[in-house]
């Protein structure tokens, strides 16, 4: 029988864990299910935890796979049939010039982003950000920035080339630059950041 102590340490990390699907998946069920998964997984193999990384480090190496899983299950064609037309946005487009510079370049982020970071409400602001993309490039994003899947087995996932991995992540990134710089950053110089009413819960 699992130990009732590391069971309930477990679920000290599901809020987080759901964030982490729903964000991939966007789908509040299927979330569920996948979260549900990773927890019985983690104390099915509770002796494979050895302490070397946090708990919630490997929590979410779990969680990888079992998301992971989930977008092998689903129909894929369909799912990221508009992704090519999501590479065309623009407003993203509108961000840079013939040459690929910015028209209007970002403020400096500041010496010491990891200071930002360590700030929940720059998470929710962050969370609004992806969740303002379209929803196949969040997801692109996600799996590669957050669930660090090689490119290769992300295209092998999606049926894409590289080349159009790499513009979906470029355009991704400039687009969560530009929403955090106008939700987050430009009000580090006056009032707090405002709050993102618009973002669904966790």
């Amino acid at each position: 029988m699992a130990d009732s102590k590391f069971a309930a340490e477990l679920q000290t990390h599901r809020a987080y864990l759901l964030r982490v699907a729903q964000l991939q998946l966007r789908d509040s069920a299927l979330s569920e299910d996948v979260v549900q998964d990773t927890l019985v997984a983690a104390l099915q193999g509770e002796s494979g935890f050895s302490g070397k990384s946090s708990l919630k480090t490997w929590l979410t190496g779990i969680l990888k796979h079992k998301i992971v899983d989930a977008i092998r299950q689903r129909a894929r064609a369909p799912a990221f049939a508009s992704l090519e037309e999501e590479c065309r946005i623009d407003e993203f487009d509108a961000l840079f010039d013939e040459t690929g510079h910015w028209e209007n370049p970002p403020a400096d982020w500041g010496a010491d982003p990891e200071s930002e970071l360590s700030q929940r409400q720059f998470f929710d602001v962050m969370q609004l950000c992806l969740e303002n993309l379209p929803p196949n490039t969040a997801r692109v994003f996600m799996m590669r920035e957050v669930m660090e899947l090689d490119a290769d087995e992300i295209c092998q996932e999606l049926t894409i080339t590289s080349n159009h991995l790499w513009v979906i992540l470029y355009r991704a990134r400039m687009a969560l630059r530009e929403c955090l710089e106008r939700r987050w950053f430009a009000s580090t110089a006056g009032a707090p950041a405002p709050s993102p009413a618009g973002a669904r819960a966790a």
